[in-house]
C-alpha cells in the first residue's frame, strides 16, 4: 500500500478509536458519576492499538493515577472496550511514555555521607500538574536550578488570556513571581475546574525562575504530596522529606482540596508553611473552593491558607471566551475557522475554558485529518457531547416569546404567512436564534414556524449572519436577545 494510503488508513483508525472512546467515556460518566469520572477517567489518553495481540494502551499522567485506575476500573474498561470493539482483547493501563524522571535529591549527613535519596518521581508536565517538581539537583543553596523540569512550556503569562473574571488572579500571580518580595504570601487561587488556576501556577514557576535563575521551586498536586508523605513515613525518611520541602524558595501545591483525612500530612504541611513564611519564602496554593469551604482540613491549616491573598477566578464571560479562541487560533494560522463558528463555540461552550479550548482543538484536528473545511455544521456534528453538556435548555417557544416581546409583535406572527418587513425580520431573527441556541435541525425549526420548509430557515440563518457583519443595529438586537435568553 502506498505511504499516503497507509497514512489515511491510520488516520481513520485513530478517528474510530477516538469515537469509541468518546462513547465509552460517556457511558462510564453515567455509571460512575461526574466527580469520579472527572478525576480518574477523563484524564485517560488513548495510546496505540496492536492488532496482532489485540492490546490497547490507555495512558494516565502519573504512576499514582495509573495504578489507581488499574486497580479499580481495569475490568470495567476492558469489558467496555470488548463490547465496543471485539478485536480489543486486552487493555493495558500505564503512565504516558516519555516522562522524565526527576533527579534524586541527596541530603548530606553530618558525617558527609549522602543520606538515602528520595524515590524518583515521574514528571508529568500536564495542565493538571500531577507530578512533584523540583528545580534543584541538591539542597545546596548554591545549586543552580533546572528551570524546565515539570513546568509545561506553553503555560506562561504570555499565553494566559485575561479578562474581567481573572485579571485580579493574574496580577497577583505576576506579583508573586516578581523580583521584589510580594506583599502577601501565601497566594491562594480559587477557581472551578478548567478556569486557569493551574495555568497560572505554571506561569508563576516560569516567571519566578526567569527572575531568580538560582531559585529552587517545588510544584505538585495535593494528591502527590500525600503519596510522597506516606512513602517517606513508611521508609523512615521524614527528616529528608522535611528538609526537602523546606529547602525550596517557592512552594506550589495544586488541588489543595484533596489534602483531607490524613491529619499527620496536614500537620506537616502546616509546619512547612510556617517555616517557609518565617524565611520569607513564597507559597502558592490552588483549589476549586475557598479555604473556609474545604472539608476535613484542620482549622489551623485553613487559617494559614487564607492569611495571604485569596484570588477568585470567576467563570469566563463571553468576551473572554472569544478572546481565548482568537488567541488559540493564532497558533493555527493555516486553518480557516469562520467567525460564526468562533461565535458559536464561545456562546455554547461556557462551562470552562479547558472545554472550550478542547472543543476547538478537536474540531480543527478532525477537519485536518478528514480534509473537511471547518463549518458550523461540522462543529455541531463533531462536538455533540461537549455542546450538549454546556447548552442551557432553551426552547424554540421561549425564543419566539422573547423575540416577540423585544420587537413588540404578536406571537402568532411567528407562524403567520405575512410578508411585512416588521414581521419578517423578527421571524428571521427568531429562526437564527433557534439554530444557534438549540440542537434542533432546520426542518424541526421550520415546523415550529408555521410548517415552513427547511430552505426558508437556512436562508433566514444565513441572512442574519450576514446582516450582523454589516448592520450594527441588527447585531445589537441579536446580542441583546442572546443576553436575555442565556441569562
Amino acid at each position: 500500500m502506498p505511504a499516503k494510503g497507509r497514512a489515511e488508513v491510520q488516520d481513520q483508525e485513530a478517528l474510530d478509536l477516538a469515537a469509541d472512546w468518546s462513547d465509552i467515556s460517556q457511558g462510564l460518566r453515567k455509571d460512575l458519576g461526574q466527580q469520579l469520572h472527572n478525576q480518574w477517567i477523563r484524564p485517560i489518553q488513548l495510546g496505540g492499538f496492536c492488532k496482532e495481540t489485540g492490546t490497547l494502551d490507555l495512558y494516565l499522567p502519573t504512576e499514582f493515577s495509573a495504578n489507581w485506575v488499574a486497580d479499580r476500573f481495569a475490568d470495567r474498561l476492558s469489558l467496555a472496550w470488548k463490547i465496543a470493539r471485539p478485536e480489543v482483547r486486552h487493555v493495558r493501563i500505564s503512565v504516558q511514555p516519555g516522562r522524565r524522571a526527576l533527579p534524586e535529591l541527596r541530603i548530606a549527613r553530618d558525617n558527609g555521607a549522602p543520606a538515602p535519596s528520595l524515590r524518583k518521581v515521574e514528571d508529568a508536565p500536564q495542565s493538571r500538574g500531577m507530578g512533584m517538581t523540583a528545580t534543584a539537583e541538591t539542597l545546596n543553596p548554591d545549586a543552580v536550578g533546572l528551570a524546565s523540569i515539570g513546568l509545561d512550556p506553553s503555560l506562561t503569562f504570555t499565553t494566559f488570556v485575561t479578562g474581567t473574571s481573572n485579571v485580579l488572579a493574574c496580577n497577583a500571580a505576576q506579583r508573586m513571581a516578581a523580583l521584589e518580595a510580594p506583599q502577601f504570601s501565601p497566594l491562594y487561587l480559587k477557581a472551578a475546574t478548567g478556569q486557569g488556576k493551574t495555568h497560572l501556577m505554571h506561569a508563576i514557576g516560569h516567571a519566578f525562575l526567569a527572575n531568580h535563575p538560582r531559585a529552587r521551586i517545588f510544584y505538585c498536586s495535593a494528591e502527590r504530596f500525600m503519596v510522597e508523605f506516606v512513602q517517606a513515613l513508611r521508609q523512615n525518611q521524614m527528616i529528608e522529606f522535611k528538609a526537602r520541602l523546606r529547602g525550596f524558595d517557592l512552594l506550589m501545591i495544586d488541588d489543595i482540596q484533596f489534602i483531607i483525612g490524613k491529619a499527620s500530612a496536614q500537620e506537616e504541611l502546616l509546619y512547612t508553611i510556617d517555616a517557609l513564611l518565617a524565611e520569607g519564602k513564597r507559597l502558592v496554593f490552588a483549589a476549586d473552593r475557598a479555604p473556609q469551604a474545604l472539608d476535613g482540613v484542620e482549622q489551623r491549616l485553613l487559617s494559614r491558607l487564607s492569611m495571604g491573598l485569596v484570588a477568585d477566578i470567576q467563570p469566563a464571560d463571553i468576551e473572554l471566551r472569544r478572546a481565548v479562541l482568537e488567541h488559540r487560533l493564532s497558533r493555527f494560522a493555516s486553518v480557516g475557522v469562520p467567525n460564526d463558528v468562533v461565535e458559536f463555540l464561545a456562546r455554547t461552550i461556557n462551562r470552562n475554558v479547558r472545554e472550550l479550548v478542547g472543543g476547538l482543538n478537536k474540531l480543527i484536528a478532525y477537519a485536518q485529518l478528514t480534509g473537511q473545511p471547518v463549518s458550523l455544521q461540522l462543529a455541531e456534528d463533531q462536538l455533540t457531547d461537549i455542546l450538549s453538556a454546556n447548552r442551557k435548555r432553551i426552547t424554540i417557544d421561549e425564543i419566539q416569546r422573547t423575540v416577540c416581546q423585544f420587537y413588540r409583535v404578536d406571537r402568532t406572527e411567528m407562524a403567520s404567512k405575512r410578508r411585512a418587513r416588521a414581521v419578517v425580520r423578527p421571524r428571521q431573527v427568531a429562526m437564527y436564534l433557534a439554530k444557534v441556541l438549540t440542537p434542533r435541525s432546520y426542518p424541526e425549526i421550520g415546523r415550529k414556524f408555521g410548517g415552513r420548509d427547511h430552505s426558508t430557515v437556512i436562508h433566514a440563518v444565513r441572512l442574519i449572519e450576514d446582516l450582523r457583519t454589516r448592520d450594527a443595529d441588527i447585531d445589537g438586537d441579536v446580542r441583546s436577545l442572546l443576553r436575555q435568553l442565556e441569562s
